[in-house]
């Protein structure tokens, strides 16, 4: 076995209450490496055939919880979850801060399947090598901090009366899902601690329809053992000096794009991307600062600290507790709804994180509804009493609980943002699908490309197999830093892209506690190729209910081709033209073809000539030969 992997995955089936240990290739592991990449590659094995009947919110869907060989040596801590995407209908492969990949290794596996559904609530807990499934009657409905609360107050004490012979454990990592995700909200978020969220994806409607409250983990053991001790401690020192000298991002986090992103970059959301330029000071980080309780806190081993806690200490929000909060957050429940004081952007922050949405998706689909009532499409009545006026957190928080009771127009908004507009548009007469900000079922992160300005390219959102996913976006060239590429690596060895180094020392890195001997030739034109490959084939079987056809769907959102209205880059705006040609050269460099679709050529020279059998599905339906 490699070095840094136990080759072990632990399954829990929660139909039939049981668990069992799964044993991983070698060279599984090597071609597919953990995280993203070996989720894609176990949904392909397991679910390929039969892809497009497969409903993501049903039994057959696995939940993947899963480490990689870096999760525990790497400074920094993630968790890759994933499975088939409520969303899009292909696989995401969603990170989040937590140290639960930590604890499963200790326990002795590198990552968690849970498959099939429960009856009634439940929890799993994983205590050393004891694993069960409990009932979490007591759990469901609970908030957040409720159930923060309750993990501190009843599992935890067990644990340390069990655990006292051994000394004291640090109190175990857990996942959850809040009240969005037992509703089933396509937008709803897999949660760790406070206001961390694997968002991307829908996964916490994965959960809440396997009736699985939380995943609670509590390891002992050492984690496996690097194959070159030596070298990756010298590694690791090198790779610290270089992020500690990282001061700004230390000292402000993300929180400092809530103004510069829309004032220097003109590319943030505002009232559903209707603009993206504003010259609104008082989302400076230097009035976000003064809401901060906690001005640095970090996960399991990270140097950089960039997360922060905000608090509201008066007034009508008082008591609203998030982080930074962060930069996507202050776009999506801030500025895309026309909120520009810091303390309601903390409050709607709060509420997010309380009943466990994703705020960019959730975010997203408030600008949506928003924007319809402001238009005069949609009026009280439909919307349950509720105006969603722009600036008014109070409207937007009504319409977050009508979701999470999926009362009235919740049911509709539950399907999130372009599952939505189609239903909307059907009610109302008229194509509203236009007003919808999203790629392939998934929200656009709140990075703009009409001015140029920001970091995605043109064609970025519209070739990205995760969608508007803005953490994976498509680049020229495909191995440029921070491109699809680059960050199927990040999220398949698991580690923080906020702690990401120069590619040739985490390489180096990764060699050195596997002894994989990797190349970057070989990552770059075999082994993440291999994996987008898979993940668009996957992407573009799709179903049972949304199917996407890349000559339609590969494109921007139709607001993104209107010019900007204000800012210095006024009358800017992406060009059809210039989106066609990059994506035809995108693909071309991945040895796909016109459309998108991987040619047989390409998928034998990866070694996977057996996924062509499934490409030939795709063209049938796409009425190609």
């Amino acid at each position: 076995m490699l070095g840094g992997y136990h080759g072990r995955l632990l399954e829990v089936d929660l139909t039939r209450q049981k668990t069992r240990v799964v044993e991983l290739d070698e060279d599984v592991l090597r071609k597919y490496v953990g995280g993203r990449g070996l989720a894609v590659h176990l949904l392909y094995k397991e679910l390929g055939d039969r892809w497009e009947q497969v409903d993501p919110l049903g039994p057959e869907n696995p939940l993947l919880i899963l480490a990689g060989p870096l999760t525990g040596f790497y400074p920094g801590i993630k968790v890759t979850i994933s499975g088939k995407s409520p969303q899009s209908n292909g696989v995401v492969g969603s990170v989040v801060s937590s140290e639960i990949g930590l604890e499963l290794r200790a326990a002795g596996y590198d990552g968690m399947v849970v498959r099939g559904a429960s009856k009634d609530p439940v929890y799993i807990l994983v205590d050393g090598d004891r694993v069960e499934i409990r009932g979490a009657d007591e759990m469901w409905g609970l908030r957040a901090t409720e159930l923060i609360s309750y993990i501190n107050r009843k599992i935890y004490p067990e644990l340390l009366k069990k655990s006292m012979a051994k000394g004291v454990p640090k109190e175990p990592a857990y996942i959850y899902i809040g009240p969005a995700g037992e509703a089933r909200a396509r937008t709803a978020a897999v949660m760790a601690k406070l206001a961390h969220a694997a968002g991307y994806g829908g996964y916490g409607a994965v959960m809440g329809a396997k009736r699985l409250k939380a995943v609670i983990v509590k390891g002992y053991g050492p984690l496996p053992r690097p194959a070159e001790p030596e070298k990756m401690q010298e590694l690791m020192g090198k790779i610290w000096e270089k992020l500690i000298a990282r001061h700004s991002f230390r000292q402000w986090g993300t929180a400092a794009g809530g103004y510069s992103t829309g004032y220097v970059s003109s590319s943030e959301p505002i009232r559903n991307w209707q603009e993206e330029w504003h010259d609104r000071r008082e989302l400076g980080v230097q009035s976000i600062e003064t809401l901060w309780a906690k001005r640095f806190w970090g996960d399991y081993g990270c140097p950089t600290t960039c997360m922060k806690i905000s608090v509201v200490r008066r007034g009508p929000y008082k008591g609203s507790v998030t982080d930074a909060p962060d930069y996507e957050l202050i776009a999506y429940v801030g500025t895309n709804l026309g909120i520009f004081d810091p303390e309601k952007v903390v409050y709607m922050s709060s509420l997010v994180d309380e009943l466990g949405f994703d705020a960019i998706n959730t975010g997203n689909l408030l600008g949506f509804v928003a924007e319809l009532y402001e238009k005069g499409l949609l009026d009280s009545e439909m919307l349950g009493g509720v105006e969603p006026r722009w600036g008014d957190p109070d409207s937007f928080a009504k319409l977050l609980e009508l979701i999470v009771e999926r009362r009235g127009i919740g049911e509709v908004l539950a399907e999130g943002t372009y599952r939505a507009a189609l239903r909307l548009s059907q009610t109302l007469g008229q194509d509203v699908t236009r007003y919808a900000v999203h790629v392939k079922g998934v929200a656009v992160g709140a990075h703009g490309v009409r001015s140029k300005l920001d970091y995605p390219q043109p064609h970025a959102y519209a070739a990205s197999v995760q969608g508007g996913d803005h953490t994976s976006v498509a680049t020229l060239p495909p191995d440029r830093d921070w491109g699809e590429l680059w960050m199927v690596f990040a999220d398949s060895a698991v580690i923080c892209a906020f702690n990401a180094v120069d590619f040739d020392t985490m390489l180096a890195y990764y060699n050195a506690v596997t002894g994989a001997g990797l190349t970057r030739d070989e990552w770059f034109n075999q082994h993440s190729r291999r994996i987008l490959a898979l993940q668009r084939i996957l992407l573009l079987l799709g179903g049972p209910d949304v199917y996407w056809d890349p000559r339609i769907h590969d494109d921007n959102p139709a607001r993104f081709y209107e010019p900007l209205p204000s800012g210095p880059r006024k009358g800017m705006a992406a060009s059809k033209g210039e989106v066609s040609e990059m994506l035809r050269k995108y693909y071309a460099e991945l040895g796909w073809d016109e459309q998108g679709v991987p040619t047989r050529e390409e998928l034998e020279r990866l070694g996977i000539g057996e996924a062509y059998r499934l490409v030939e599905k795709i063209r049938n339906r796409l009425g190609e030969k």
